[in-house]
């Protein structure tokens, strides 16, 4: 399997995220509210899961297994462990504490970037799994993947917007509106 680099170098850019997130976490000493938290722990939760499930394959692809049964069992994994994630990150969400003190512009793109990224990742993890589209299993997976650093891109670019917002607040300037 020629696409096992390419997975290997997707954990790589992964890690370059948690990193990011991780140091902007203890950086701050913490986040300033349950917004930036939320942003935190999406970079974080979904940049470990593209690590670990960008990895997967590659474990897998090592022993004598078919094609086919390394990329049932990277999806189910993938699959299992996104929604999980998933749930988790929205049962802790902002969205059940501050989400009202959002402007609804912000709460409607933010819905929206996240919502397709997720469905489009969850799709192809469940075209993977059902074997579906058995040529294009390896690409599907990657699909998936890359939605998943997607995400974990665009929450680390809102938590520089939302920490621009939190600082020029506490510094007593107008915080810009939506």
């Amino acid at each position: 399997m020629q696409e096992l680099g390419v997975f290997v170098t997707l954990a790589e850019i992964a890690g370059v995220f948690v990193g990011f997130g991780a140091l902007i976490a203890v950086r701050s000493g913490g986040a300033s509210d349950e917004q930036e938290a939320a942003y935190i722990r999406t970079v974080l939760s979904i940049g470990v899961w593209v690590v670990v499930a960008s990895l997967v394959p590659v474990v897998l692809g090592g022993y004598d297994i078919g094609e086919r049964e390394v990329w049932l069992v990277s999806g189910l994994i993938a699959l299992v462990s996104i929604v999980a994630v998933w749930v988790t990150n929205y049962r802790t969400s902002y969205v059940q504490h501050v989400g009202e003190s959002l402007s609804r512009a912000s709460m409607v793109l933010e819905t929206a970037g996240y919502g397709l990224l997720f469905f489009l990742l969850l799709a192809a993890l469940i075209f993977v799994v059902l074997g579906l589209l058995p040529d294009q299993e390896p690409a599907l997976y990657l699909t998936a993947l890359v939605m998943g650093l997607f995400v974990s891109a665009l929450s680390l670019l809102w938590l520089v917007f939302a920490h621009r917002s939190t600082a020029a607040t506490s510094d007593g300037a107008e915080a810009p509106t939506e």
